[in-house]
C-alpha cells in the first residue's frame, strides 16, 4: 500500500500500453494508462483510448469517464452511449466492442 496521494487526472501523464493487433478492428487506436494503486483485489487507474474501434474481453470493473466518448456493445447485452461524467459497470467475460468518437479518459477499479 502506497501513502495517500492526490492527483490532477485530467493532466495525468500516462504510459503507453499498446493494443494487442488482433483487437483492432479500424482505425489506429492508441492506448495509454497509469495503475494508481494495486492491493485487495483491486487494481485502481486512469485508462486513455484514442479514436478507432477495438474488441475486448472485459474484467470486473465500475470506471467513470471524464473526458471523450465512445460507444460500448456488449456481445448479447446492452449498448452503451459513454461521455464525461457517465458511470460504467461492465463484468467478467463481457465481450465489447468500443467504437471511440472522441479521445475518451476515464478512471476505473478492476477488481481481479
Amino acid at each position: 500500500m502506497t501513502d495517500a496521494f492526490a492527483l490532477h487526472v485530467p493532466t495525468a501523464e500516462l504510459e503507453p500500453d499498446p493494443l494487442d493487433p488482433a483487437q483492432i478492428v479500424s482505425g489506429s487506436p492508441e492506448v495509454s494508462g497509469l495503475v494508481l494503486d494495486e492491493s485487495a483485489g483491486q487494481v485502481r487507474g486512469i485508462w486513455q483510448i484514442t479514436p478507432g474501434v477495438v474488441t475486448d474481453v472485459e474484467a470486473d470493473e465500475v470506471f467513470t469517464v471524464l473526458s471523450g466518448r465512445a460507444t460500448v456493445v456488449v456481445d448479447g447485452g446492452p449498448t452503451l452511449e459513454l461521455g464525461p461524467g457517465d458511470c460504467g459497470v461492465l463484468r467478467a467475460g463481457d465481450r465489447t466492442t468500443w467504437t471511440v468518437h472522441e479521445t475518451l479518459r476515464k478512471v476505473y477499479a478492476i477488481t481481479l
